[in-house]
């Protein structure tokens, strides 16, 4: 793999760089306080770093970061020949016995073509991201993914949306399906678990600790700057450059100055939404900030968490402008401009544009703008910056309701899992992973309990639904944490999901 800071995870014991002319380095020799061992093997790519979708900031090594539907065929094939000749390597040395690929390419071309030349067996895991990005967008990638699936041994799917999507892309791939073995994903139960509402105060003070430890992302200033920035008749150009002139900070890491925003929240007293995923308009939170006014009227100590990094944020951020100051003028074109704010295609946030024209149609549009006038402060939203697990583990038991209101299909929304083992009540769109997830819930819970979790798949009803469901998961109080997280343990702990997967590797070597 292509890790760049393999000294920070615990359970690797040994690390090596394969450099490009054959020399092999020593990053990491170490014991671990594991009964077993990871050892890493990363070879040295060069320049170029085929991605599926670019993330700002999250690469560090390599100056041409490029989707791979942009890549010519001698760019793929060098990617390509490069890991065979490292992993067939280290597959020879280490005598491996098995190997397992993640995603539908390229990492399983790179499996397959080991396995022809050495006879090790191999299975691959399919994710969503390649499938929609790549595999479905270039014939030359669907052709890659058809010849690694007929030779894999075992396709592993992450549920029944992803078996679907399996067998409805790679449709004349013979006995693909007596391949398939449904592999859930697992969570780390001894991290996130249930906190009293009594308890929850001093645990904020354990994550405030942790993060003085980290270097601050995003600084106070920069908010402070945009707000100065916008007005009421700002343009589509002018607040894209204004936007811009802020994101010039490590995405990756926590806003300065978070700490102070988490202490000032009542945390016995205050009714806590959590929304944690990379802010982007296919998870939804622009459904989430417009339903805002109406579940801050009704719950006057509500307030809204928001956790992750990307280009959404800042527009986030003026659309909370436009909302406080009652503009419906610019809250309207921001939901028009939509996704070309982030960067991309102009493509209107059409949940939130659909709510506008129904409150218009009954009369309700001008109510909803006083409302938001009185009821949102910039105090009540709070972004934190991205936190990784270390973070989320203390935070996800202190927040009464998440929400995850994703516009896209996924195959297995670890967050909405791991809020469950959290006893923290979550909100998922009814469809794909997110459905499979709320039904392994839903012998446990009340069937009117269980529909809360449920958003409808379906633009018109999204931010309706976010005002009804929230305000009915805030009623619960918390009630159903112990089953929630009971559920959990159950099926999805990682000690569960391991023990299968290492049954299924190992009954392909005999």
């Amino acid at each position: 793999c292509q890790e760049n800071h393999p000294q920070i995870h615990e359970f690797i014991a040994a690390a090596y760089t394969y450099e490009r002319d054959g020399a092999v380095t020593t990053v990491v020799e170490r014991d671990t306080p594991y009964p077993g061992r990871c050892i890493m093997h990363k070879p040295r790519l060069g320049d170029t770093l085929p991605v599926y979708v670019p993330v700002p900031g999250q690469y560090e090594e390599f100056p041409n970061v490029v989707p791979m539907v942009e890549l010519p065929d001698e760019a793929i094939e060098s990617y390509l020949s490069r890991n065979v000749a490292v992993v067939g390597r280290v597959v020879r040395e280490n005598s491996v016995s098995a190997i397992h690929a993640n995603h539908a390419v390229l990492m399983s071309v790179v499996a397959e073509r080991v396995s022809a030349t050495t006879g090790v067996p191999f299975a691959i895991m399919p994710h969503g991201s390649a499938i929609e990005y790549v595999v479905k967008k270039d014939q030359r990638f669907h052709a890659l993914a058809s010849g690694a699936f007929r030779e894999a041994v075992r396709i592993f799917a992450i549920g029944r949306d992803m078996r679907r999507r399996i067998l409805d892309t790679f449709p004349d791939l013979p006995d693909i399906e007596h391949k398939l073995e449904e592999l859930d994903l697992g969570v780390d139960t001894g991290l996130f678990e249930p906190v009293s509402r009594d308890a929850r105060r001093a645990r904020i003070l354990k994550l405030c600790d942790a993060l003085k430890t980290l270097e601050p992302g995003k600084q106070s200033e920069a908010a402070r700057h945009l707000r100065a920035r916008i007005r009421a008749d700002i343009g589509r150009e002018a607040l894209t450059a204004a936007i811009d002139e802020v994101r010039i900070y490590k995405e990756n890491l926590p806003d300065a100055g978070v700490e102070e925003k988490l202490t000032s929240i009542d945390w016995q007293q205050d009714e806590l939404l959590l929304f944690v995923g990379r802010l982007i308009a296919s998870k939804g939170l622009q459904s989430i900030v417009a339903a805002l006014p109406h579940i801050f009227e009704a719950h006057h100590g509500a307030r809204l968490i928001v956790v992750g990094n990307g280009p959404l944020r800042e527009v986030m951020e003026a659309f909370l402008w436009a909302l406080e100051h009652g503009e419906y003028g610019l809250a309207r074109n921001i939901v028009t401009w939509g996704t070309a704010l982030e960067g991309g295609e102009a493509t209107p946030f059409e949940a939130v544009r659909l709510f506008f024209a129904e409150l218009d149609a009954r009369g309700e549009l001008e109510g909803y703008f006083e409302t938001a006038r009185r009821v949102i402060r910039p105090e009540r939203v709070i972004f934190t910056g991205y936190l990784t697990h270390r973070e989320l583990k203390y935070l996800f038991p202190c927040c009464d309701v998440a929400i995850f209101p994703s516009i896209v299909a996924e195959a297995g929304p670890l967050v909405f899992l791991e809020a469950l083992a959290s006893g923290c009540f979550p909100l998922g769109t009814y469809f794909a992973g997110m459905a499979q997830s709320i039904d392994s819930v839903a012998g446990s819970l009340p069937p009117g309990d269980v529909a809360l979790m449920k958003l409808r798949n379906d633009p018109s009803r999204t931010v309706a639904d976010i005002v009804a469901n929230t305000t009915g998961a805030l009623a619960l109080a918390g009630v159903h944490k112990e089953t929630l997280r009971r559920v959990v343990v159950e099926r999805y702990d990682w000690l569960s999901v391991a023990r299968k997967l290492a049954a299924q590797l190992s009954s392909m070597t005999r």
